[in-house]
């Protein structure tokens, strides 16, 4: 007998009537520049499409985790394997409320974005948990680079991997530089007022912008043209 095709998923766009074009058009815009609701809603009012900033709200909300587990889940798969895959580990504190939490961020030698975690604290048992989190979603490493915070050698000892912590003075810039997009889209927020929700966005935008950075200035012109319209097409087909 002939084997049963396999029932595809439902798609995530129906029941809305905006096309899947436009609906990645406004998380891409929200999520990559440093862009208010308002000002997405007035970019797009330009290009002859009226959204509420509400809707634009509602839209990052809902697509912009699939999108983003999308992405994810493409980048692990490319790298899964790769012997000398080598992480950077590093903290910065996020204002909530008046209140200081602080942001885990794991970024390998390629400049991606690897995890993104909050904190209230930044002690062994938060270093633990995060460093849990991206052995388990992005499986083994060769090697993890850190600054001298205690806190990541004692969580490295209870895991075993002590023997692959580095230490240097200069060695973690390039987690320290991959800040400053996350800095400038929380001044354009007006800073974050829940865990949940600076959470949620950090891990969002860390996906996106992994998405659609090319180090343009360590290629030509040519090359950079043509990653980036890979990169729009990519964008395109996902949750396809």
């Amino acid at each position: 007998m002939p084997r049963k095709s396999r029932a595809l998923p439902p798609s995530p766009f129906r029941r809305f009537n905006s096309s899947p074009e436009v609906i990645r058009l406004v998380v891409m815009m929200y999520v990559r520049f440093p862009l208010s609701l308002r000002n997405v809603e007035d970019l797009l009012f330009e290009r002859g499409i009226d959204l509420c900033h509400e809707t634009v709200r509602f839209w990052w909300n809902r697509f912009g985790p699939l999108f983003a587990a999308d992405i994810r889940r493409k980048r692990i798969s490319r790298m899964r394997g790769f012997r000398h895959w080598r992480w950077h580990l590093d903290e910065m504190y996020v204002k909530l409320n008046g209140e200081m939490v602080y942001l885990w961020r794991a970024v390998d030698h390629e400049g991606e974005i690897l995890e993104s975690y909050v904190t209230k604290t930044r002690d062994k048992a938060a270093a633990l948990r995060f460093i849990k989190k991206a052995l388990k979603h992005h499986g083994n490493v060769a090697t993890i680079t850190t600054d001298g915070l205690r806190s990541y050698k004692a969580a490295m000892n209870t895991l075993g991997c002590e023997q692959k912590q580095e230490v240097g003075r200069y060695a973690n810039n390039r987690v320290e530089n991959s800040h400053l997009p996350f800095r400038r889209r929380e001044r354009a927020m007006l800073r974050f007022r829940q865990m949940k929700a600076l959470q949620k966005f950090a891990s969002v935008h860390a996906n996106v912008h992994n998405h659609f950075s090319h180090e343009r200035h360590l290629i030509d012109r040519e090359t950079y043209k043509a990653r980036r319209s890979a990169a729009m097409t990519e964008w395109q087909n996902l949750v396809a």
